[in-house]
């Protein structure tokens, strides 16, 4: 994984070594600069794959003469034997829990090392985390305007970036709050569960019942073979209407269905539900369930009124919107295009930058205050409010004391920084936690539906002006005042 890189930072790597400058202590932090969607807050994902990668960062003999062929051929030969020595076994990361939420200019990821491989690891731990946060982001918003009780399924794998993409696309929606995949490598790989329905082309190959084979079928319960589609045909003659789209919803789809679904309820058997993927599907949705609900009342079959319906076709978050705004009586939502792509933002735009070396704070000055980054190794800490919400992110030195619950704390908001302000915590949360050591994960790492569940109580406990997902209320981030005056001294 250590080729995992841009050019320029084997470039500037050499740059380093030749200064006498590779084995400076530095530290970094990954953070980004606006909150995705036009929303207030991102999910943090990644730092798992992130941390596989640093235990197993070295560079090959092969890896080592593929790098003599690319960099200039006055690079020194020792240069190269020392990039053979390099490993992760003086680097440090600390970071928040994969799934927290996060919020825009807070670092969720910090390393500290020597600078050279401090560096280096710059661009492999980028690749891994602004994919997995932005689509665990989306798959945030999907959830949140789904709703606690309504299912979704991922379906992205035929319209995702590759194959890589696609199963991290199915890994971190599922970490994002969606139920399943229909990616089958991905429920190998992850644990994830997968479901899937039928394609328009199974329903078009039949042409009439006479093709249909096997056609008998033994009851539940046992006993003699009954022919199925006989069963399901003796169904349709018995005088209800319909009012699921291969064809036609009303005229085709529908009835055909329910007299399957009760000749397989007379043999013991239960559908387990229908699927829409065209048309006003709301609406269409609405229509069905009251078919459903007549057969089950007419045939004294309870369960039948509740028989989940599924639709799909280009699923977006505003498809979502319509759906609470008309009402609908869908149990699952299955979603590719618009979630694994992230068409609404195709990059979540993370950086990495330096804020230390050699026990000196690093600053980067812009015009753009937004683009400037805040010096020095830090902790990060989140204050709550009374109601348990988190109301302000606070970075702090490092070696500053840890500010506490009912004591007043000056800070300086950033975007307002000139400006001094006082707030008062009622709990005080250190984000951080220390996940990487003497080159090994020294923290257990939780399984991916712990990581689920982390992340849903991480957006449960958002306020709602945080959580909204049009226009949120902006989320303060704010510095020290000992950090504003080394800000200040810096500039």
């Amino acid at each position: 994984m250590a080729l995992l890189a841009d050019l320029y930072q084997l470039t500037m790597a050499y740059g380093h070594w030749r200064a006498g400058r590779h084995r400076a202590p530095a530290a970094a932090e990954l953070f980004f600069r606006r909150g995705p969607f036009r929303g207030a807050f991102a999910l943090g994902a990644g730092l798992a794959e992130g941390l596989r990668c640093l235990r197993a960062f070295r560079f090959s003999a092969a890896d080592v003469a593929y790098l003599r062929s690319v960099l200039p051929s006055t690079t020194e030969d020792a240069f190269f034997d020392y990039l053979a020595t390099l490993d992760t076994s003086e680097v440090t990361v600390t970071a928040v829990p994969e799934g927290s939420v996060v919020f825009a200019r807070v670092p969720f990821l910090q390393v500290k090392g020597p600078l050279l491989v401090v560096q280096l690891l710059e661009t492999m731990l980028l690749c891994l985390v602004n994919y997995a946060s932005l689509v665990a982001t989306n798959a945030a918003r999907f959830r949140l305007l789904a709703g606690p009780d309504v299912k979704l399924m991922e379906m992205g794998l035929r319209r995702a970036q590759g194959p890589d993409g696609a199963l991290s696309a199915s890994k971190y929606s599922y970490i994002g709050g969606f139920d399943c995949t229909s990616n089958v490598l991905a429920g190998k790989l992850y644990g994830i569960p997968v479901r899937g329905t039928i394609a328009h082309s199974f329903i078009m190959s039949f042409t009439s019942l006479e093709e249909v084979q096997p056609r008998e079928l033994s009851p539940l319960a046992g006993g003699d073979l009954v022919d199925l589609p006989a069963l399901a045909s003796s169904w349709l003659g018995r005088n209800f209407q319909g009012l699921l789209d291969t064809y036609c919803v009303r005229r085709s789809g529908l009835p055909n269905f329910c007299a399957v679904a009760l000749a397989l309820h007379q043999l013991g058997y239960q559908a387990i539900g229908v699927r829409l993927d065209s048309g006003d599907l709301a609406q269409q949705s609405k229509e069905i369930r009251q078919v459903l609900r007549a057969c089950a009342d007419r045939f004294q079959v309870p369960w039948f009124g509740t028989i989940p319906i599924a639709v799909s076709n280009d699923i977006s978050e505003q498809s979502l919107e319509e759906f609470s705004r008309e009402g609908s009586e869908i149990d699952m939502i299955g979603v590719g295009t618009n979630l694994v792509t992230c068409p609404l933002q195709p990059s979540l735009g993370c950086v990495y930058k330096l804020v230390e070396v050699n026990g000196s704070p690093c600053l980067k000055l812009t015009e753009d205050e937004e683009k400037m980054t805040i010096p020095g190794t830090k902790t990060i800490y989140r204050l709550y409010d009374a109601a348990g919400h988190p109301f302000m992110d606070l970075m702090a030195l490092e070696k500053e004391p840890s500010p506490s619950a009912g004591q007043e704390l000056v800070v300086h908001v950033l975007g307002q920084l000139d400006e001094a302000r006082t707030v008062m915590p009622t709990t005080v949360e250190s984000l951080h936690r220390t996940y990487f050591r003497d080159g090994q994960v020294c923290e257990p790492l939780p399984s991916l539906l712990e990581v689920r569940n982390h992340a849903q109580m991480s957006l449960n406990v958002l306020s709602p002006a945080h959580r909204r997902l049009h226009e949120p209320q902006p989320y303060p981030v704010a510095i020290t005042e000992q950090l504003h005056r080394l800000l200040i001294e810096l500039q």
